[in-house]
């Protein structure tokens, strides 16, 4: 089980020291929103690459933008060493997994709680890792959608079936209440937001969810 707690939930003015506060977890998750895609504006590639530094953590980008391919070059540069795409998105899904790759980092894809999990089944064979959203995408602090888990255990069964062996990673809603739910359903990587930096103690936080 991987941790990946979530700048997004981050004091913004205190960026540098919250990354390094959750040094105990096994990935940070940076959202990157277009105000477009989604209905909020996040960060850009200069924040990552600042970020980089201060931080061993592997960094695991999320483009929730609507033309993911344009930037994959510049996310890899700032230090993305996975780098997800929505399969809503307007660009070539195809086209954008070989960008990815070409820059040496891990393709990922997500997908919208309205988006049938099927349109997936393409691409699975090319995937590094599959995220689940299980809130809206675009903000912070909503509320668990449970219809997630049946994405999580398809996913799961057709990993098995087909010899796969892309990893699943859920966001949004994630605590210690819906933590053991999305495990027992397959998830193999719990980003964390504000059950990570709502807390005093974070590495605490980070281990509870770990042990879950």
């Amino acid at each position: 089980m991987k941790i990946a707690p979530s700048m997004l939930a981050s004091d913004f003015t205190r960026m540098g020291e919250c990354a390094k506060s959750v040094s105990a977890a096994d990935w940070l998750h940076l959202d990157i929103m277009d105000g477009h895609f989604v209905p909020n504006i996040s960060f850009g590639p200069d924040v990552v690459k600042a970020l980089r530094p201060l931080s061993d953590l592997t960094f695991d980008v999320h483009l929730m933008i609507s033309h993911p391919k344009q930037y994959i070059r510049q996310f890899a540069e700032a230090g993305a060493e996975i780098i997800t795409f929505h399969v809503e998105c307007d660009d070539d899904i195809d086209e954008t997994i070989t960008e990815i790759e070409k820059y040496g980092v891990k393709p990922a894809l997500s997908l919208k709680p309205g988006t049938p999990v099927e349109c997936l089944y393409p691409y699975l064979d090319r995937l590094y890792m599959v995220l689940v959203m299980t809130v809206e995408p675009g903000f912070g602090g909503q509320k668990f959608m449970p219809s997630a888990l049946d994405k999580l255990r398809w996913l799961k069964a057709e990993r098995e079936k087909r010899g796969l062996h892309y990893l699943l990673e859920v966001d949004g809603g994630v605590d210690d209440t819906t933590a053991p739910l999305c495990v027992e359903a397959g998830a193999d990587v719990l980003v964390a937001g504000s059950a990570v930096f709502g807390k005093d103690d974070r590495t605490a936080a980070v281990r509870r969810l770990a042990a879950l």
